[in-house]
């Protein structure tokens, strides 16, 4: 999908185009950190790649040319909108690793495996707990980064979307 002149006179194209490109540095990142890094990730932070999914492809869809410019802005503030409830469900994670709250029993492993199959499928697996930090920097876990990046771009979405066309 090539952006033209045209495209981008639209008001909110650049700001779709970047929330696209954050959500998949984001995703980037986190597919990165696990298999490259190897960190493998709770299930808490698997959730937490939900809306970065969700927004990237509403984004995408937002810089459709043949969109009108009130369904691309309805599609921005959508991505924005899911984007922050991304950073509630980060801080909430970052809030269980450093344990100001619990986090869910299943986070953690503490499921029992329906049938034998499911057993011999999980027993290579490590059992990553939602309360531990596998990596931090400045004090600040990859939850705590994730949810202010998630933050920052959502309310960017949702400025953007809302913003008075001049």
């Amino acid at each position: 999908m090539a952006l033209s002149a045209e495209g981008l006179e639209r008001p909110a194209t650049a700001p779709a185009l970047i929330v696209l490109l954050i959500s998949a540095a984001t995703l980037g990142t986190a597919y990165t950190s696990q298999y490259v890094g190897g960190l493998d990730p709770c299930q808490l932070c698997l959730y937490q790649r939900w809306p970065w999914w969700a927004a990237m492809a509403i984004a995408a869809l937002a810089l459709v040319p043949a969109l009108p410019g009130k369904a691309q802005r309805f599609l921005l503030l959508l991505a924005g909108l899911v984007i922050l409830g991304g950073a509630v469900l980060a801080f909430y994670h970052a809030g269980v690793e450093y344990k100001w709250w619990a986090g869910p029993s299943t986070c953690g492993g503490g499921t029992i495996p329906a049938s034998f199959e499911d057993l011999k499928k999980t027993m290579n697996k490590p059992i990553v707990p939602c309360d531990t930090a596998a990596w931090t920097l400045f004090g600040i876990s990859m939850a705590g980064y994730n949810g202010l990046m998630s933050l920052a771009t959502g309310l960017f979405a949702v400025k953007a979307a809302t913003r008075r066309a001049i």
